[in-house]
């Protein structure tokens, strides 16, 4: 099949599509054609280096997929033949095959494409497990979205207002923002040109939101906590902007905050068919229903992966770009 594969770590320029062997389901796995794979950060990462796949994943990039399915493994259930599903995986969607547990396989909506539905595992899992399983959102709150732009900011904004929050977001333009107050966001600041926590405080007279999604780490945290009212919840999901601070832990102390760390690539795959599970009974039916809806950059083929992520490293892109890949 081909694929592609990395002959270095370093710049986008690194990414080759070439011919590699077939991957072999095991007993419980199913054997997919990809038809379209979603770009992620990590995918950038492990490009540069610095985010290895978990052991027993693929070296191929690309965490989530979506396909038809062409064979099985002798233990794998649910699915035939020619089934169109999509699912997270640990590794291997930037290829035309590829294998998935037939526990965190999902069938594709009526009516969706195959791009709409690789757009959907990263982002909506990773919003739904940080905003409502660990952060515990609940209706009435307010919540801070950070990188509203990315793939899991435009998909936390829509799962937040969903759940009857008040949603602020930042973005590093003003057009950014404008989408997100169209996704059902109530105000936006843009962190080019003021200081967000400034404007959170005038946003809440002064009590600061509930809940901050924040994907940057070091270069946020002041400010973070900053925006914080008294025993709010930080949920660290990224490090785009560092990784070490020095913390006064009186801070945390006095005002009761709690900071939440959390990634979801490693994570054993018995909790990744958990998060699947949830992510199945709450949010895929508001998906198929059109309450939510995955939002889409751009669609590219998947030989030119080396321009989704140049497009990804210059925050040039609102919402997710999807690789298709050709029949």
């Amino acid at each position: 099949m081909k694929a592609i594969t990395l002959d270095s770590h370093g710049g986008p320029e690194v990414l080759r599509l070439e011919e590699v062997p077939d991957p072999g389901p095991s007993p419980e796995q199913l054997l997919v054609r990809v038809r379209a794979a979603g770009v992620n950060r990590a995918d950038i990462l492990q490009r540069q280096g610095s985010y290895p796949p978990p052991p027993g994943e693929s070296d191929i990039l690309g965490l989530e997929l979506s396909g038809e399915v062409i064979g099985a493994g002798s233990s794998a259930q649910g699915f035939a033949p020619g089934d169109r599903v999509f699912a997270l995986v640990g590794g291997g969607a930037y290829g035309e095959r590829a294998v998935i547990d037939h526990r965190m396989a999902m069938r594709v909506p009526e009516g969706w494409t195959f791009a709409q539905a690789a757009s959907v595992p990263e982002s909506f899992f990773t919003a739904q497990e940080n905003l409502f399983t660990l952060g515990d959102l609940r209706e009435g709150e307010t919540v801070l979205i950070h990188a509203v732009g990315s793939g899991v900011g435009t998909a936390a904004v829509q799962m937040a207002r969903a759940a009857g929050t008040r949603v602020l977001v930042t973005a590093g333009s003003t057009e950014k923002i404008r989408k997100a107050l169209e996704l059902g966001a109530e105000a936006g600041c843009s962190y080019k040109e003021r200081d967000f926590a400034g404007w959170v405080s005038e946003k809440t007279g002064g009590e600061g939101v509930d809940l901050v999604f924040d994907f940057i780490g070091a270069k946020y945290w002041e400010r973070n906590l900053r925006s914080l009212r008294k025993t709010g919840r930080l949920l660290l999901v990224g490090l785009l902007g560092g990784a070490k601070v020095e913390v006064d832990l009186g801070v945390l102390l006095r005002r009761r905050l709690k900071v939440f760390g959390s990634v979801l690539r490693s994570r054993p795959l018995e909790e990744k068919i958990e998060i699947t599970r949830r992510f199945s009974e709450r949010c895929l039916p508001l998906l198929a229903s059109g309450v939510l809806r995955p939002v889409i950059d751009r669609v590219l083929p998947l030989a030119e992966a080396a321009e989704a992520h140049r497009i990804i490293e210059a925050n040039a892109n609102f919402g997710k770009i999807v690789l298709e890949v050709p029949p």
